[in-house]
């Protein structure tokens, strides 16, 4: 298992489009994801769970990747997050 922090700096943070951006690349990994944020863990697979974050913006979350493709899915999730969701 490895993990990173990453940092939400999209302006809206992590509402239902960037949400359901982060749940598409998660899922295209074998590996179990997580992200953890005030304390709360939940699946990264998970449109639901990361909308019970209701992360904010400018916030830093624990993201955590288990399997045998956690290094590109770390890679690629940390990207996503650093370039708005491809959003803005």
């Amino acid at each position: 298992m490895i993990s990173r922090e990453i940092k939400i700096i999209n302006k809206h943070g992590m509402h239902t489009r960037p949400a359901t951006a982060f749940v598409t690349a998660a899922s295209k990994f074998k590996s179990e994801i997580y992200l953890e944020y005030n304390g709360v863990r939940v699946n990264a697979k998970s449109i639901l769970g990361l909308l019970v974050l209701a992360v904010e913006p400018g916030s830093a979350l624990l993201l955590s990747a288990d399997g045998s493709d956690e290094t590109e899915a770390i890679e690629a999730l940390d990207s996503l997050a650093q370039n708005r969701f491809n959003m803005e």
